[in-house]
């Protein structure tokens, strides 16, 4: 019997070693010994497939004080600390081994320092604890979008989200047999105080893209702790880049058009832009909300959900705005809600959710009352601004029935999205694949808001909204996103959408429910159904077409004069855009594709041979 074995035998229930041992896998094996080894569980329970396993852990969830029941069946809440509400981005970094490289502009450490480090601040964290040992699947189960993933955790509420947030994978295991290719994810809490991470000074997420392996410690916030998150999505990014496919922080959804036609889009967005909002417009159907993998497959682009729930921002969501999400909040059903307010009927209260919110209550900081500062003086918002919520997408009302397709669904469209003022217009189509990632994807900005970040209107560069989570130099991402159309006859086709768009009044153009005719005008430009305007940046929409959506949608009637407001290309808007962007990648990205650079010069061309002859603000009657 090898050391391996023996220790887990020594440590594991009779029980839970034959669990373990039923799946194959040495290098598993390897990684769950070294994990009991390191932080000395008093216990370890190995979860199958089973619902009986599944519900060890939501209890597990409640005893141990991590989640407590709401006033709803099945509903839940958790409270992160005081300190631990968010990703935690300067602690987030790569393990980079000698002669690696990544660019300046990803966060890493020297592998072995930060090893040392992390492992330090591992050892004995499980001491009189129970170490749940999870295996879930990213993407649907026995697919070729499939990565069989096992995480290790102390924290009950963290499994109970993945279980929420990720399909079943202990049987995945069994199919992938002794392959070591699977991600690897150990977390730990660490020191507990009122039930949340007391040392969040030593609070690390620290990545090692070699292993395919994630370290995260003294924390429970989930974007630091469910590791099949955007920590596996950075994992996945690399493996995509060395294998040819995609890893995307996109939603993915069935757009419905004419006769009963669905019209499968992705999109990316970046915070606050209008994503979940996009993913769950009335009359269509989601398939996701946040992270996609795409594939060549038989000469098409197919796309699957990797996750099968929703870990979503709470704030603002409400009956009008969001009556799916709303309803599945208000009954029945397996919720688990995240630093929102409850009041002594244990109701869950949050900001903007359409209801007077109570005086007093319970939240993130412990007893609340109205006007309640923390100890800089800053006032406590009665939910916080991040609280969150996790469901499952097949109990949402507007669930797409290919969800767990294992082939994926075909994609029509990729839709980039940002908060811009005054340059984009509501909704473009690119002419190209080329041009759709250069001019949409790669140049994507998002202004700031003065309720956020201090300062509104900062333009902050976010490329393809996956520059938080790039394991790869910007210059190769880039080029493997243009380089994926290769072999497909007809790639999707590529959109920019602006729900944000000013008038000189500083008023909105668009209305929170008109993105839904921004989006069925391009499900009728994929299938050739409409006719479009040829503008210098790309092709726009006509007004009757619009027009029509409008009132056969929205009820009501749109505009001329509107649409030649929305939809006048303002050409030293869009010339300064491309100057903005091209220096950040002149100055930080080595490797940037020089089509990147021409493109840019070929559409200033375009512009300017355009304003010459129409002047600096083009009405799109001009063009038509």
């Amino acid at each position: 019997m090898s050391n391996v074995e023996k220790l887990l035998q020594e440590r594991l229930t009779a029980e839970h070693y034959e669990r373990l041992r039923a799946l194959d896998n040495a290098k598993m094996h390897e990684f769950v010994a070294n994990a009991i080894e390191l932080t000395n569980p008093e216990s370890v329970f190995v979860c199958t497939d089973s619902p009986d396993d599944i519900a060890y852990i939501r209890d597990l969830a409640v005893k141990s004080g991590e989640e407590r029941p709401l006033d709803i069946k099945g509903h839940t809440c958790h409270f992160d600390g005081y300190n631990d509400q968010a990703r935690d981005k300067a602690q987030t970094k790569y393990l980079l081994s000698p002669g690696s490289e990544l660019g300046e502009s990803l966060n890493s450490i020297d592998k072995a320092t930060g090893v040392q480090e992390v492992r330090s601040f591992l050892k004995d964290s499980m001491v009189g604890r129970e170490m749940l040992v999870c295996f879930w699947c990213l993407g649907p189960v026995d697919s070729e979008f499939s990565i069989a993933s096992i995480q290790i955790t102390d924290s009950p509420y963290v499994a109970h989200s993945e279980s929420i947030l990720y399909r079943k994978g202990y049987e995945q295991f069994r199919k992938i047999g002794g392959s070591p290719n699977f991600f690897r994810f150990i977390h730990s809490e660490g020191e507990l105080e009122n039930f949340v991470s007391k040392n969040v000074d030593k609070r690390r997420v620290y990545i090692d893209l070699e292993e395919d392996m994630v370290y995260s410690v003294n924390t429970q916030y989930g974007g630091n702790t469910i590791g099949l998150k955007k920590l596996a999505l950075r994992l996945a990014i690399q493996k995509a880049s060395g294998e040819g496919w995609l890893a995307e922080h996109m939603f993915v959804m069935g757009v419905h058009g004419p006769k009963g036609r669905v019209t499968y889009f992705a999109g990316a967005f970046p915070s606050a832009c209008g994503k979940t909002s996009t993913s769950m417009l009335p009359g269509q159907t989601i398939v996701g909300d946040d992270i996609a993998y795409f594939r060549k497959k038989e000469g098409r682009v197919r796309s699957v959900n990797v996750e099968k729930g929703i870990f979503g921002i709470i704030r603002d969501v409400n009956s009008k705005d969001d009556p799916v999400i709303h309803e599945a909040l208000s009954n029945p059903g397996e919720v688990i809600f995240s630093n929102v307010l409850l009041d002594e009927n244990s109701k869950p209260y949050w900001l903007g959710m359409g209801q007077e919110l109570p005086k007093k209550g319970v939240n993130h900081s412990g007893e609340w009352i109205e006007g309640k500062k923390d100890g800089k003086g800053n006032a406590i918002t009665a939910s916080h601004k991040n609280a969150r919520y996790c469901l499952n997408i097949p109990d949402l009302a507007n669930c797409d029935p290919l969800l767990d397709d294992p082939q994926g669904v075909p994609v029509g469209a990729i839709v980039y999205g940002g908060r811009d003022s005054d340059i984009w217009v509501p909704v473009e189509q690119a002419y190209n694949w080329t041009e759709g990632i250069i001019l949409k994807g790669a140049s994507l900005e998002s202004e700031t808001t003065a309720a956020t970040l201090g300062a509104e209107g900062v333009r902050t560069f976010n490329l393809m909204s996956n520059l938080d989570f790039l394991s790869i130099p910007l210059g190769r991402y880039i080029q493997n996103n243009l380089d994926f159309a290769a072999g497909i006859g007809n790639p999707p086709s590529v959109f920019s959408v602006n729900y944000f768009l000013r008038g000189r009044d500083g008023n909105y153009l668009n209305g929170m429910a008109d993105k839904l005719v921004w989006m069925l005008w391009a499900e009728l430009r994929v299938n050739g159904d409409v006719d479009a305007i040829a503008t210098p940046t790309g092709l726009i929409p006509k007004y009757e077409d619009l027009a029509k959506l409008f009132r056969d949608n929205l009820k009501k009637e749109y505009s001329e004069v509107n649409y030649v407001e929305q939809f006048t290309i303002r050409v030293p808007g869009n010339l300064a855009k491309l100057d903005r962007v091209e220096k950040v990648y002149r100055e930080k990205v080595a490797d940037c594709p020089q089509i990147l650079y021409d493109t840019y010069n070929e559409v200033r061309a375009r512009l300017k041979a355009a304003a010459e002859k129409y002047g600096d603000c083009i009405s799109p009657l001009d063009l038509a």
